[in-house]
């Protein structure tokens, strides 16, 4: 009897192998091709000081879809328009969950931010609130003076360094106009004004170090089981950063009621992000701790981005100083006069400036990953057999240099959009510096009256030379990687008043 039970048994484990065995023969799955990970560490080393350009050199060994090993993380790299297409647009659902950084679950951001949360209920009315009353044209119309003044600041700015013959830093006059753009659409009030002492300056700092502690490579989002550790502390000051910001916007908020209470409501005010909001508040449409967390995001995703283009933007126009800048500098002063600022209205008007805009994008996207995405379920691409829980990179800054799409791609020329239908907005899979898709950056819209207008009021205002003597050619445009794409050395020139 015993021998008969084990015989059985015997053959219903024959049974069960070869069924699993045959079933994994007919469907085979064949995981992206990637470098051998190392023990621990897997592929980390293969990334370098600057990981876009070593995984666009590694993707070029490997091919378009290329898998890796970081850490304990499979890591996905998608390094070409056609699979970033699959990706963004044709499989966008499978691909739009996000890998929460450890830093970002400082103050539980990742529970209440539009960036980070899983595509819900709660993310759809949070980007339609975005989409449908804060970032509409009519809406940043009714409030483009607000700006206007900014870049009038801007350039009162640099007027002053030229009196008192100081060089200007381009990317931190930027990253300042940028936050003034902001909390002026934001709030109707300049958060940096310098008359407000130690509040703006804490302002400032708080944005600036957020954004440094973003960008720094953590071990914890590596090797999850040193998520409770914060070996390197970085949870722990970012949580302090979001405490104090949430605290001072919580005091715009309250105040901004008490106003209204009282009757004393400027109308001044009418048209802000913040009065928006406040209607969305009394409607139900949104709740306290959302709105808090979304200033987080406006500010964290509006200032460096935008700082980090207006710079190179200026630089690799004073760099082609004799073929850009003279061409600017021409339809500026053709279409709104020699000198003169930049409106949000001229933009429409100025093809080239908007060239040069894309052209920068092209070759410097302020996220050169984009944000990285996660698939939750094991997914086929092109394929290719994806495992759970990877997460997704998708190479813009390779994309935007592949020579099979672009003519001279290392080569800053505008002129390749001047005849050109390619834009940034998310349909054309070649230029996706904003992302593409259901996760596409709400604050576009804005981002877009921000860069031109001040770039074309900077190429404009001013005659430049670049610090220290430096011929054009020889300026150097090493970046340095973060969570935005910065340069290794700060753009600093002098600059001369152009008299109308």
């Amino acid at each position: 009897m015993g021998i008969v039970i084990i015989t059985g048994i015997c053959i219903l484990l024959a049974f069960t192998v070869f069924s699993v065995a045959r079933k994994r023969a007919k469907t085979p799955q064949q995981l992206p091709p990637g470098p051998n990970p190392l023990p621990i560490i897997g592929n980390i080393h293969k990334l370098g000081k600057h990981p876009h350009k070593s995984l666009a050199k590694l993707a070029q060994v490997y091919g378009p879809i290329m898998r890796l090993k970081l850490g304990r993380i499979n890591t996905i790299v998608i390094s070409s328009s056609i699979t970033a297409r699959q990706v963004l647009q044709k499989q966008d659902l499978a691909f739009s969950s996000r890998p929460v950084p450890d830093a970002i679950r400082a103050c539980d951001h990742f529970k209440y931010s539009v960036v980070w949360l899983p595509v819900s209920s709660t993310w759809r009315s949070l980007r339609k609130i975005m989409s449908l009353n804060l970032f509409t044209t009519n809406k940043l119309d009714a409030n483009q003076h607000l700006r206007s003044k900014k870049v009038q600041e801007l350039i009162r700015y640099c007027e002053n360094c030229s009196r008192n013959e100081e060089v200007i830093d381009i990317g931190r006059a930027a990253f300042q106009t940028s936050l003034n753009f902001l909390s002026t659409t934001i709030f109707s009030k300049d958060m940096t004004d310098p008359s407000r002492d130690s509040e703006a300056k804490e302002f400032k700092d708080l944005v600036w170090n957020i954004m440094l502690e973003a960008g720094k490579p953590n071990l914890a989002d590596y090797f999850p089981v040193l998520e409770w550790i914060d070996l390197q502390g970085i949870k722990r000051r970012m949580t302090s950063h979001f405490e104090k910001l949430i605290e001072l916007f919580n005091g715009l908020l309250n105040e901004r009621l008490e106003l209204k209470r009282l009757g004393h409501a400027d109308e001044n005010t009418s048209t802000d992000v913040l009065e928006e909001l406040l209607r969305l508040l009394q409607a139900n449409e949104i709740n306290k701790i959302h709105t808090l967390h979304l200033f987080i995001d406006l500010f964290a995703a509006g200032t460096d981005t935008t700082s980090s283009t207006v710079e190179w933007g200026m630089a690799e126009v004073l760099r082609n100083s004799e073929t850009v800048l003279v061409k600017a500098k021409a339809e500026l002063n053709q279409v709104i006069g020699k000198g003169k600022i930049v409106e949000e209205s001229d933009i429409s008007k100025l093809a080239y400036l908007r060239c040069i805009v894309k052209e920068t994008l092209r070759l410097h996207p302020p996220v050169p990953f984009l944000i990285p995405r996660r698939v939750e379920d094991e997914v086929e691409l092109c394929g290719y057999t994806l495992p759970k829980n990877s997460q997704v990179l998708v190479n813009a800054w390779a994309i935007g240099r592949d020579p099979t799409l672009w003519r001279n791609p290392l080569l800053f020329e505008p002129e390749r959009f001047m005849d050109s239908e390619v834009d940034v907005y998310g349909h054309d899979y070649e230029l996706i510096p904003f992302g593409a898709g259901r996760r596409t950056c709400p604050g576009l819209p804005l981002a877009m009256r921000m860069v031109p207008v001040m770039l074309g009021s900077l190429i404009n205002g001013f005659e430049w030379k670049l610090e220290g003597e430096i011929a054009p050619k020889e300026l150097d445009m090493e970046d340095k990687f973060g969570l935005t794409l910065a340069k290794l050395h700060p753009l600093r020139a002098a600059a001369t008043p152009v008299v109308p």
